[in-house]
């Protein structure tokens, strides 16, 4: 096991890539605000596969395999819609509150783990996920006790469900694809195939982009890389159980970005029920040192 200066610049490449894509929501956000989610979704689809996709074939990589690439389309599918569902409800929601209630994603995977990989459900993460569950209902009563849930704000709240029980599904998906494949490639499909995915509905949602929202849709491409390359580069050096902490700073970047970007104010019940949750994701992620499995990276 890697010791704690092994860790170092692992756990630090973990926190930025988190940082990286907290800053990505700010910006997709913004680009959501004056364009809409679905042609937002779309364009930072297509950035990210043009930024990423020359450096893939500049390695002269070989075709994927049929079994690798129906990994491939896999993930691209969920993560379209788990994307567009995200990137429309921070258009009702404050940042830091989507990010808050999207903490959920650990939770809801470990119910499908036990569905579709037949993996055992402990008396603990039954209680993690009810944690998770209260803290849910702290957030959704605090809007509810300041007069904030309207039609928007439950629409957000149902899209943001939506995109976590894909996100939950996608880690699924994630822990086969990254025995098989590299980073740089799994980016590559995964925007690539995200972004084609979401042009079939393009005769229904698109809307001509407008040019203020370029800067952010080019600055959410390269952060989307560059978020999932840091990721992917941390988590091939060192135990996922030792990095699940820099996950929950995606709540301290969305507080910042928020207040940056659009002024949001952070409101208790948001800080007591994400409190909640991401001590429910702990007690789901805690195991004993000696059954702790390694998770490929």
């Amino acid at each position: 096991m890697p010791n704690r200066g092994q860790l170092l610049l692992p756990f630090a490449a973990a926190l930025a890539g988190v940082g990286f894509l907290s800053l990505m929501d700010a910006f997709m956000k913004e680009a959501a605000l004056i364009i809409g989610a679905y042609t937002a979704t779309v364009l930072r689809a297509g950035i990210g596969a043009a930024i990423i996709a020359p450096i893939w074939l500049a390695r002269g990589p070989a075709w994927p395999s049929r079994a690798v690439l129906k990994l491939h389309l896999t993930r691209g599918v969920i993560s379209a819609f788990m994307a567009l569902t995200f990137f429309f409800a921070l258009t009702r929601l404050p940042l830091a509150e989507a990010i808050a209630l999207s903490f959920m994603a650990p939770l809801l995977a470990l119910y499908l783990a036990h569905v579709l990989l037949g993996e055992a459900i402990s008396r603990a993460a039954i209680g993690a996920s009810l944690l998770g569950f209260a803290g849910t209902l702290v957030i959704i009563g605090g809007r509810i006790g300041q007069g904030k849930f309207d039609e928007g704000a439950a629409l957000g709240i149902a899209s943001l469900f939506v995109s976590a029980l894909l996100y939950a599904y996608n880690f699924i998906v994630i822990r086969r694809q990254a025995q098989v494949a590299g980073p740089i490639e799994i980016t590559t499909f995964h925007s690539g195939i995200g972004g084609l995915v979401l042009l079939t509905l393009a005769p229904l949602l698109w809307t001509p982009p407008a040019g203020e929202a370029l800067v952010p849709l080019l600055a959410a491409g390269a952060l989307t890389v560059a978020g999932s390359l840091a990721i992917a580069w941390a988590y091939a050096r060192a135990e996922a159980s030792a990095l699940v902490p820099t996950e929950y700073s995606g709540f301290v970047w969305a507080t910042l970005f928020g207040w940056l970007f659009f002024r949001e104010a952070v409101t208790v019940p948001t800080l007591a029920g994400t409190a909640l949750i991401i001590a429910g994701c702990w007690m789901a992620t805690r195991r004993p040192a000696a059954t702790t499995p390694k998770t490929p990276a």
